[in-house]
């Protein structure tokens, strides 16, 4: 499993809880702050299962 997979997990999950609390302390800042991690984390881990995918395939030739 690719690194950035696993830091773009951590990353939507980090984003998550900043959303939360957002929400339930009302800080809009904070909630956007947290959809934005969520997004950035999703790219990367995007990113890694790519370069998994790009492995996987290079090592069947």
């Amino acid at each position: 499993m690719d690194e950035d997979r696993i830091k773009g997990s951590a990353e939507k999950a980090k984003g998550k809880v900043k959303e939360t609390v957002g929400k339930a302390t009302d800080d809009k800042s904070m909630e956007h702050e947290g959809k934005a991690d969520q997004a950035e984390g999703q790219v990367r881990k995007s990113y890694g299962e790519a370069k998994d995918t790009a492995r996987d395939i290079a090592d069947k030739k």
